[in-house]
């Protein structure tokens, strides 16, 4: 019998503190930055974004919006074989964040002590990392090496930030989202397309790093945003239209676009090239900003949950990020 893997569950979580355009423009101001709400919208399609606590990390964001999707999913965590955190932000440069989640997993109760033992591990791939680490997921569950994987998108983009460059810190948010990918004699993810360009890794980074105890270079985001456009628009559509043609399926099967959730120029140019009316794309870039690799399952989450999306209907979901990476997920909800 033929192996597949299907989602069944969705969850995710959102740091208390919303700030709109018109606080962050107001913080900065305190800085010496000029923006507007106007600008920020314009440029961006944002309106507004979460920032976690100073004492808040990512394995805290993955937490809950793990917790939720088990419970979406009706399952606990001892019922998890395997743990896949995609996130840039981590906790610490090691243990990875997946291992820090797995034990905040095991402490819920006694029972949930038996996810101690599944193999746990980050993927960092940026804002593509969700769709890199669901393609891992899927793969190891058709494989055998796994049966019930929980895979989690987390930032706090919120930390790399330099708040007097404008034209970056307005555009990000920090939050986690969660999926419980499980074993199923029924198609759920139908097919994945993954691809990377180290030569394009100068456009979006953070050129810093750890030596001796110290930080060398800068530990802050840097964008060409221009670049990333240009370069986003194509190969998003080229990485939806190759899971489209293994899965033998045309743009028309498409019931909703899930996109990295980066800027509505992007997410309106992508739905353009690939004939989709923006009514059949979910958007939470207006609230969230761009959450990196939480994105694309935090606006799946919030359109399971509205009702939006409903079982059965044919999904695409798609990033790119820093790099350069990108891919897509075709699946069956």
């Amino acid at each position: 019998m033929t192996r597949f893997s299907r989602i069944t569950g969705t969850g995710s979580f959102l740091p208390p503190r919303r700030l709109t355009n018109a606080d962050l423009v107001a913080e900065l101001a305190s800085q010496g930055v000029e923006t507007s709400d106007d600008w920020i919208v314009e440029r961006t399609g944002i309106h507004a974004r979460h920032f976690a606590a100073p004492d808040v990390s990512s394995s805290d964001l993955a937490f809950e919006a793990a917790k939720h999707a088990l419970a979406a999913a009706g399952r606990s965590p001892q019922d998890i074989d395997l743990i896949i955190v995609a996130t840039s932000t981590p906790d610490m440069v090691f243990p990875s964040t997946a291992c820090l989640l797995q034990h905040k997993l095991a402490q819920i109760d006694e029972a949930a002590a038996g996810i101690a033992g599944a193999p746990a591990f980050d993927v960092q791939a940026v804002c593509s990392g969700f769709i890199y680490a669901l393609t891992v997921a899927d793969a190891m569950i058709r494989a055998g090496s796994a049966t019930r994987a929980l895979v989690v998108g987390a930032e706090v983009f919120s930390r790399i930030l330099d708040f007097k460059d404008r034209t970056t810190c307005v555009l990000f948010g920090d939050g986690a989202g969660a999926v419980v990918l499980e074993a199923s004699n029924q198609p759920g993810i139908l097919a994945t397309d993954i691809h990377a360009d180290g030569k394009h890794a100068g456009i979006l980074c953070v050129p810093g790093h750890v030596r001796g105890g110290e930080v060398l270079g800068d530990p802050v985001l840097k964008m060409d945003g221009q670049a990333v456009f240009k370069l986003a628009v194509g190969l998003l559509e080229g990485a939806a239209r190759a899971a489209l043609n293994k899965a033998g399926l045309q743009d028309s099967d498409i019931d909703w676009l899930i996109p990295h959730q980066a800027n509505i120029r992007i997410i309106q140019s992508t739905a353009k090239k690939l004939k989709l009316p923006m009514d059949k794309v979910v958007l939470t870039v207006h609230n969230h900003g761009n959450t990196s690799a939480a994105s694309i399952p935090l606006a799946l989450d919030e359109a399971v949950r509205s009702g939006q999306v409903k079982p059965g209907q044919t999904l695409m979901l798609e990033g790119v990020g820093g790099g350069f990476t990108w891919g897509a997920v075709l699946l069956k909800l």
